[in-house]
């Protein structure tokens, strides 16, 4: 199976349309520089559906908590926001991913 029918297999449904106009985004733009900078929002949306898939409760908490500056209250809850969705991201990734990124 190819990375991208893994990827395919894998990808919430939700998120489908977004991952199909990447791939075609990556396809039409050869070049990496190129592609860097045209495909960027469809990666970062891609990226915040997976993650609200995911992740929905803790994503929110982010969206919520880190939305705008505040008080010192608030940016220690959006710290704490940010590392539950982090815990909560690690927990989905496959055994031999987790494992790289700790070397």
């Amino acid at each position: 199976m190819s990375e991208s029918e893994s990827a395919k297999a894998t990808m919430p449904a939700e998120c489908a349309a977004l991952y199909r106009a990447l791939c075609e985004c990556h396809r039409r733009l050869r070049e990496p520089w190129q592609r860097e900078i045209s495909c960027r929002h469809l990666n970062r949306s891609l990226a915040q559906c997976v993650v609200s898939i995911a992740c929905p409760d803790e994503s929110e908490a982010v969206r919520t908590m880190c939305s705008s500056a505040g008080t010192s209250m608030k940016r220690a809850q959006c710290q704490r926001a940010k590392l539950a969705l982090s815990v909560c991201i690690s927990s989905h990734q496959a055994p031999e991913q987790s494992e790289a990124s700790q070397l």
